[in-house]
Order: C-alpha cells, then structure tokens, then sequence
C-alpha cells in the first residue's frame, strides 16, 4: 500500500545542488515539509525562495556535515521547527578521480569523514531519537552504483560508498522491530556537480585533474531528478535499495560473480583513464563525454 507523504517532515543534505536539491524539490511536491542542509547558504536559500512561493514549510541549517555538532543541529532544527522528523536522507558527498598513490593521508581521512562517518552519524542519532520517541520514519543515504564494484582511480569513493550501504543495509534489520525503515540510494552516472568536484580535488591534490572522465556511455547517464523520483517512490513504498538502471544493478551482481570479467572492464578502464589524462589540453576539451558511474 502506497504511504502519503503530505505533512510528513524530511531533512536533506547536500540540498543546495544535484541529487539533494533535486529530491528538496520532489519533496515539497508531494506536500512535505522540510528541513535542508548544505555549505553554500545562498544556494539554499535560493531553493527555500523557491519552495515558499509555493506554498511550502523549510528550514535551513547551514554548515558543514563533517563538523561533529551538525547531526544534532538538524534534528535539533527539525524538532523545534516541526516537533518531530519522519525521514532522513543523507545525501551530501564528493569524490576524487585519483589514485591511491596521488591522494595524501589527510585527503583519504576527509573523503571518509564527509562521506560515511558524517553519514553515520547521522543516521545513528536519527535512529536513537525515533526508538526513544517511539515513532516510525524511513532513513536513506545516498550510496552508488560503485558500491557494489569499483573502478581504477575511484578506489577511495568506492570505498566510503561501500561503507555506506553495508551499515544501511544491516542497520534496517536491526531497525525493523522498531517500525523504521533503512534504505541505500545507488545512482548511476548522474549529472550533477560531482563532477566538478572531483575535479577540484585532483587538482588541489595532484595539480591536475579531468572535468568528467570518460566510462559512462550515454545509456548509463542520467538527471537528479530521475533519482529524486525514484526516492520518491521508495519513500511511498519502502525497499531495501533504490536503483534507476536495472541494467547497472543487474551488471554488479554478473560482475561479482565472475572476477575475470570485472578485472577485464577494470583493466580497459585503466588504460582509457591513463590516455586521457595524458592528452594535451586542447585535445582533452574536445573529447571530454560523460561522468563515471556512482556520480551524484
């Protein structure tokens, strides 16, 4: 049976662009009431405008998801504005298209700390305050596609993505007695800022950097909001995992089961990464495509 979500309250991050913003959106279509986080406070703003002339309910808490008091303030902001939360979708990440070897020990830390610890934690303290409130609700993080199998110079990513749906995936059993639902969200290429980010980091930490890498065909690129969408319907009719590419989900489970095969793409995969990177710049530009798997 199909959940209505109006009146219901929701707290995103990562809400100031791509699939956070995206899902704020769907959200507050389906009559929700908000609660959105992110570092860029004009950004959010600007959805907040948005949603209000609309006739929609939001609070923004702006700041960081790895400063440790953040968790609280959202659940904080959510309970004070509304009287209690009912879902929780972390959603705020980045990745780094670089090696193992380019990557400081500092820089793999932060990508753990953003990615799954931040996550975690939040998700915990959500969890502690419905059981002892009582209340059921429906928590989500955004994992990846490259939860489920890596590609060369994503190793980091793939890995904080990987974390992410395995505490997901056992915390929704160890949650059930209690009425809540857990779900992991894995995107396949989608086009959003990530990207750009990536780039950011490869540049910042190794002085060069590719806008978006070359892997995914078309077939497997894809808006926020066709993810937003699916989160949507989840939300409405809960299931373990949220996927938009039956094709991709199908794919990790073949890949898995035959390492041959997976060291195969990732070898090609490899190679096609070291070319480009190893282009001249006006050669790089002309040839840039589409993101890499697990992008968001």
């Amino acid at each position: 049976m199909s959940r209505s979500l109006k009146d219901k309250v929701a707290i995103v991050t990562g809400a100031s662009s791509g699939i956070g913003l995206a899902t704020a959106r769907e959200m507050a279509k389906e009559g929700m009431r908000l609660v959105l986080s992110a570092r860029r406070g004009d950004r959010l703003q600007a959805i907040a405008d948005e949603i209000h002339a609309r006739g929609g309910k939001v609070e923004l808490v702006v700041g960081d998801v790895a400063d440790p008091s953040m968790h609280a303030r959202l659940l904080d902001a959510a309970e004070s504005r509304y009287g209690a939360f009912d879902v929780v979708f972390s959603n705020a990440g980045y990745g780094s298209e670089q090696g193992l070897l380019d990557l400081d020990a500092d820089a793999v830390r932060r990508m753990f700390e953003v990615n799954f610890f931040a996550s975690t934690d939040l998700v915990r303290e959500s969890a502690q305050r419905l059981v002892a409130a009582k209340r059921q609700g429906h928590l989500l993080v955004c994992s990846s596609a490259l939860a489920k199998f890596t590609l060369p110079y994503f190793g980091v990513y793939a890995a904080t993505k990987a974390a992410q749906a395995m505490v997901a995936r056992s915390l929704r059993f160890e949650l059930e007695p209690f009425g809540i639902e857990v779900s992991s969200v894995h995107p396949i290429t989608t086009l959003t800022e990530f990207f750009d980010q990536a780039q950011v980091q490869a540049v910042r930490h190794h002085g060069e950097g590719n806008r978006v890498p070359q892997h995914a065909p078309k077939l497997f690129v894809q808006p926020p909001e066709r993810v937003a969408k699916a989160i949507i319907r989840c939300l409405k009719r809960p299931t373990s995992e949220v996927w938009t590419s039956h094709t991709v989900r199908l794919s990790t489970g073949l890949l898995n089961a035959f390492p041959w095969l997976l060291d195969a793409v990732l070898r090609r995969e490899a190679r096609r990464t070291r070319r480009h990177a190893a282009q001249p710049p006006e050669l790089d530009a002309g040839r840039r495509r589409d993101p890499t798997p697990g992008g968001r």
